[in-house]
């Protein structure tokens, strides 16, 4: 019954998948999976109207591009090296993961600590500010004027944490400076987020899947599993 389910829903589950790939604006977001006895993973892309699931072998960017394609928009993610193929221009890193890294450098105390707190201010700052920018009580382009001087200061910080003495917060930094540019593309790019809530919420239901079933036992099931939470949702 699942396969004869599976080979119904093929075409349309095609055809989502060409259509979310040519999106001005995706989220994609990835977590682990079990096919069979081998570790998987279970990747998501999400726009505004249609979101896609794909299970895959592996958790590099052969997978991403197996899911994000060609797509010519701006793709909204964390920090995993598999994103790195494409251009900071069409990236918005998630500034949820962010916050978790700030908070990483204040619990390490000291240099960290001070840095992590400087941080977090400048990122309730943002947030407050594009709370009004949603809420339409500040325009977008006041928004960008204001925004200017904080993306300076935060990016100094940045380039102050990576010659720190704490090796885990001045490796963030140095991670994180080079990928500046895609901090802010929410700031001028009408349409982007700055957090990646979208693909994380679009997860929730497929991870609950995952705790009940403990993932598929071959590749046709996997077929089945990713065409069925995209139909779904």
């Amino acid at each position: 019954c699942e396969q004869a389910v599976s080979a119904a829903v093929a075409a349309p589950v095609a055809e989502a998948h060409g259509y979310v790939q040519q999106q001005a604006v995706v989220h994609v977001d990835e977590t682990g999976w079990r096919e069979g006895r081998q570790r998987a993973w279970l990747w998501v892309m999400v726009s505004t109207l249609v979101t896609v699931f794909l299970v895959h072998a592996r958790r590099n960017t052969a997978a991403a591009r197996s899911l994000i394609g060609g797509c010519p928009g701006i793709v909204v993610s964390d920090r995993w090296s598999a994103y790195k193929a494409w251009p900071i221009a069409h990236r918005q890193l998630c500034w949820a993961h962010l916050l978790r890294e700030w908070t990483a450098f204040i619990e390490r105390g000291g240099a960290a600590a001070r840095l992590g707190r400087a941080l977090l201010k400048d990122t309730e700052t943002m947030f407050a500010r594009w709370h009004r920018v949603r809420a339409g009580t500040l325009s977008r382009a006041r928004f960008a004027r204001e925004m200017r001087p904080l993306c300076a200061r935060v990016e100094r910080r940045l380039r102050r944490g990576a010659q720190g003495t704490d090796g885990k917060t001045a490796g963030t930094c140095r991670d994180l400076v080079p990928l500046a540019p895609a901090l802010w593309t929410f700031i001028t790019v009408p349409g982007v987020e700055p957090t990646n809530n979208a693909a994380e919420r679009a997860l929730r239901p497929a991870v609950l899947w995952r705790k009940g079933c403990f993932g598929t036992h071959s590749a046709a099931g996997s077929r089945f599993a990713e065409r069925m939470l995209t139909v779904a949702t």
